[in-house]
């Protein structure tokens, strides 16, 4: 009885990665990210470059956005169908009307890192010596931005407090530094590792590691997600569910990948000219992807909470955290349902 229990949750699993029975609602889809290329988003890359959405029958456009907020707006707006972006941002939606649910985990911590420009960094001891500096994000309104503004705020100072200026991902977020246009960056890898390498910045706060993230949150912070419309996952449910086979198929890839392993995948034009220092970077920020693609929910009680500390619209808000994900489409894919 037992080896037929293993055998059938075994062939449960690889059911849900092949092409499902029921029909396909949508077949071509469009979706949005912001910063393609960041390790914050490598297992869309990974998903994409594997052939797991072609797997499922999905044809899928990729747009890429300058950061997180402009994909949210891509939509909202219509022309993306999904996006791979920041957990948060399925919470403030509720506040502003817009039903807005994830359905897969990317990231488990948000791998961001706020590093202040060597030249002043003998003057910043704390998250309130930032006052009055110029702050390099991937974009402004993006996770970055929020990450900046959830840092300094536990410090008494307000988000006008500092300039933020949006700098994109990979070499243009660098050259920002190395230029001096800007006074600290929050930003991703590979570009943290190259600044870090090369001496350019001197390491504020790490959301990285499980450690990291205990110390700024007290654990589980989810990051990069699958989200959607709600009346989307009503209409394409089938569609859905294969979006999330595919994704999930990356997430159990990833945790037997090598550094090597995923350099043999991504576009050669990701290592910024350096692949070295794109192993590096894997290496750094590989703690923080998913091992299950499920939220917990103290996980998305610390994301609300570093919402509550900075957003003045999140006040008095009632938000309702079962409605920002859905786990039912991961544990199908995972053959527990």
């Amino acid at each position: 009885m037992k080896r037929l229990t293993i055998a059938a949750l075994a062939f449960a699993a690889v059911a849900a990665f092949s092409a499902p029975a029921q029909a396909q609602e949508k077949k071509d889809i469009t979706l949005g990210v912001g910063g393609k290329g960041l390790f914050y988003y490598l297992p869309l890359t990974l998903t994409e470059r594997l052939g797991y959405f072609k797997e499922q029958g999905l044809n899928v456009t990729i747009t890429d956005f300058g950061g997180g907020a402009k994909s949210l707006q891509s939509l909202i707006g219509g022309s993306a169908d999904v996006v791979t972006g920041a957990y948060e941002h399925t919470i403030r939606m509720q506040v502003k009307g817009q039903d807005i649910v994830s359905v897969l985990e990317i990231g488990r911590f948000p791998g961001m890192v706020l590093g202040v420009r060597k030249e002043k960094a003998a003057q910043v001891k704390s998250f309130k010596d930032l006052k009055g500096m110029k702050i390099g994000v991937t974009a402004p309104g993006s996770s970055t931005n929020f990450f900046v503004n959830a840092l300094i705020s536990r410090e008494g100072l307000k988000p006008e407090d500092v300039s933020i200026i949006g700098v994109g991902t990979g070499m243009s977020a660098v050259a920002g530094i190395k230029k001096g246009e800007i006074d600290a960056i929050c930003n991703l890898d590979p570009a943290i590792t190259k600044l870090t390498q090369d001496g350019d910045i001197v390491i504020l706060a790490d959301s990285r590691t499980e450690e990291d993230n205990m110390k700024l949150f007290g654990g589980n912070n989810p990051a990069a997600v699958v989200y959607l419309k709600r009346d989307f996952v009503t209409k394409n449910p089938e569609t859905t569910q294969r979006i999330v086979n595919a994704f999930y198929k990356t997430t159990l890839w990833l945790q037997k990948a090598s550094a090597e392993d995923v350099a043999k995948v991504v576009p050669e034009e990701y290592f910024i000219g350096d692949r070295a220092l794109y192993l590096a970077a894997f290496k750094a920020s590989a703690p923080m992807y998913s091992k299950t693609g499920i939220i917990p929910p103290e996980g998305m009680k610390n994301a609300l909470n570093m919402l509550l500390e900075f957003d003045p619209e999140m006040k008095g808000a009632k938000i309702d955290l079962d409605k920002t994900f859905d786990d039912r489409f991961v544990k199908k894919a995972a053959g527990q349902i």
